[in-house]
């Protein structure tokens, strides 16, 4: 009886991803291997994780080693494991359902769609205060201005939703011009203390240099930080293997290509930082643009070469921005595919073969996000508040993922790996640290426990909206299939 129901599970998993594989011819495959690696590298390598690691000093190297042992390498055994078994448009999504179950598999894309919403909202905060440090004082008012701020969100969505639209014809073009770019600030940054060292102006830069990390409640909520959400992400560009050229191999080898360099991005930069600013100092929303400003104002006419990498650097995060807008608009259509949202959501656009309406829906909601998350609170923990929800909502997903492997697959007899599994456990473990310590702000906030009880709530109350919309959705499906 149980290889008769096991026969029966696999002959459905098999159908459906059959179905998925037929509708995403409708998709247009433009991405490369080239434009994978330097995707991952775009999308992983955010630019707010080396003020979080810089605020625990010189012990930022150990925390990072641990963070690349302990999730890092973990994390990429897992994503090339379920891509080469599951190649499909929409990823973790699919993953999660066929390997779960269809509600689990729905609430991963719920909560990946609010993940890029919230990151989404940010981004009239960030071109606020990067375009303070790239114009001086005299620009100080839009960082510090609500309505400018609101303008910036307006402004930048719109771009993201252009972009978006016009498909990844258009796209990979934007992001792979991003990740250069942001090569190129990392390489910046990185000469400016051997330059600043060399003219004796900074009496020493050892970047490896360590000390043993004090253990406590803020350095493990660092440590989660700099595991799950600063090198989290290897799983996104999967959303889009229906757009990419032989999925199965490619995006694993992107994997491969990418890690080592996001590794080295990320430790030297950290100490790059920390040669500029003390950690107290850090400003956790653009501490790039911050050491760029301090360590080319001493170079004179050269200084005004640090306004354009500032502004360079705005255009890497507004490319990272576009990479999750991108990825994330393809949710709604995959599961409108199986039935759960409305067809409206699947419609494609008539010569870019993109969903748009999805595109439409997922850009008005991050502005109304933005408006919404301004109310009340000082720009700095406004910021940490958006910063926070949103690592949890997407950590959620990444427990799923690495439960995976661990709970085993409905449709696979064998399990995975031992390996496969151990990495499983521990990055499960390590997210769950992340998740656990997140309600907790890194910065001064005006209220500890209102901060706390604001990211419960922008975490826990999304998710019942999406578990009742799940039930909702099922019965008008089912109503759907016996009329």
């Amino acid at each position: 009886m149980a290889d008769a129901t096991q026969l029966r599970e696999s002959t459905e998993v098999d159908l459906a991803e059959a179905r998925i594989e037929e509708r995403s011819q409708e998709l247009k495959r433009e991405l490369g291997l080239a434009s994978l690696v330097l995707g991952q590298i775009l999308y992983i390598v955010g630019l707010t994780w080396v003020g979080v690691a810089g605020k625990i000093g010189s012990a930022h190297v150990v925390f990072w080693l641990l963070a690349i042992v302990f999730f890092y390498v973990p994390s990429a055994v897992v994503v090339i494991h379920l891509n080469r078994r599951t190649p499909l448009e929409g990823g973790l999504y699919q993953w999660a359902k066929l390997g779960l179950g269809e509600f689990v598999g729905f609430m991963v894309a719920w909560n990946l769609w609010l993940f890029a919403l919230v990151n989404t909202s940010e981004l009239g905060l960030i071109v606020g205060n990067f375009l303070r440090y790239a114009l001086g004082d005299r620009a100080a008012w839009v960082g510090e201005t609500k309505v400018a701020t609101m303008i910036a969100e307006i402004v930048a969505v719109a771009a993201l939703m252009m972009i978006s639209i016009r498909g990844l014809q258009l796209g990979k073009w934007v992001h792979n011009a991003g990740a250069i770019v942001m090569l190129t600030m990392f390489a910046a940054l990185l000469l400016l203390p051997v330059i600043h060292l060399l003219n004796g102006t900074l009496p020493a830069f050892h970047p490896f240099a360590t000390t043993v990390p004090v253990i406590s409640l803020f350095s493990l909520n660092v440590l989660g930080k700099m595991g799950f959400g600063a090198l989290g992400g290897f799983e996104y560009i999967a959303v889009l293997a229906g757009e990419t050229r032989s999925p199965a191999r490619t995006i694993g080898l992107s994997v491969v290509i990418a890690a080592p360099i996001v590794g080295l991005m990320f430790i030297l930069g950290t100490s790059s930082l920390l040669a500029f600013v003390p950690p107290d100092r850090i400003d956790l929303i653009g501490p790039i643009p911050q050491a760029l400003t301090i360590g080319l104002r001493d170079f004179g006419a050269l200084a005004y070469l640090g306004s354009a990498a500032i502004l360079l650097t705005l255009f890497v995060r507004l490319a990272q921005s576009s990479v999750i807008f991108t990825s994330v608009t393809r949710l709604p259509m995959v599961v409108g595919w199986d039935g759960l949202l409305p067809a409206w959501f699947s419609k494609l656009h008539h010569d870019y073969r993109t969903p748009v309406n999805s595109i439409l829906v997922v850009g008005l909601l991050s502005i109304l996000l933005g408006a919404l998350s301004l109310r009340g609170v000082g720009q700095q923990e406004a910021f940490q508040l958006l910063f926070s929800s949103n690592g949890i909502l997407y950590a959620l997903t990444y427990l799923v993922m690495f439960a995976i492997p661990l709970v085993g697959l409905r449709s696979d007899p064998s399990a995975p790996p031992l390996w496969v599994r151990a990495a499983a456990l521990s990055g499960f473990l390590m997210t769950l640290l992340f998740v656990l310590l997140s309600v907790f702000p890194i910065v001064e906030v005006q209220n500890r426990a209102s901060f706390t009880a604001k990211v419960s709530a922008v975490v826990v109350i999304p998710n019942l909206i999406g578990a009742f919309l799940y039930i909702r959705a099922q019965a008008r499906r089912d109503r759907l299939a016996i009329t």
